[in-house]
């Protein structure tokens, strides 16, 4: 996807909106943590290498690639929010060992940048690129 069909989208010589750029770089982070995840030892790892959690990283990369896909705003701001409060949830379910923490085995980074990666998602997706959802005056 190209940042001209954003543009074309919103106007000419608009920039891409900051929840598409945002997901232009988280999506195939998702990928690239699932697929390391899988290759990487555990007693190297920072993350948890469960199967399940990298099977999770991988399909909401695909998720977000889609989203972007789109070529829309809407999906981009809604999977920003959406996976944003699912890491909150998840560090949350790691601190009070509600599911699936058995499956996923969380360590202590991962509870971290759950929240940090969860609270910027959720920021970005509801409060930036609010002009574009705002209606065009005339």
């Amino acid at each position: 996807m190209s940042e001209e069909a954003f543009n074309h989208r919103l106007g000419e010589g608009m920039k891409a909106p900051i929840n598409v750029t945002v997901l232009r770089v988280f999506a195939p982070l998702l990928l690239l943590v699932g697929a390391l995840g899988f290759v990487m030892p555990d007693s190297m790892a920072l993350t948890s290498g469960a199967t399940p959690y990298n099977v999770f990283h991988l399909l909401f990369g695909v998720v977000g690639l889609v989203a972007l896909g789109t070529k829309e705003l809407g999906p981009v701001r809604a999977f920003n929010v959406g996976f944003g409060l699912i890491d909150v949830y998840q560090a949350v379910a790691s601190l009070a060992g509600l599911w699936p923490k058995a499956w996923f085995q969380w360590k202590a980074t991962d509870d971290v940048l759950h929240v940090v990666i969860g609270l910027g998602l959720v920021t970005v997706g509801l409060l930036a690129d609010r002009a574009e959802r705002a209606p065009q005056k005339a």
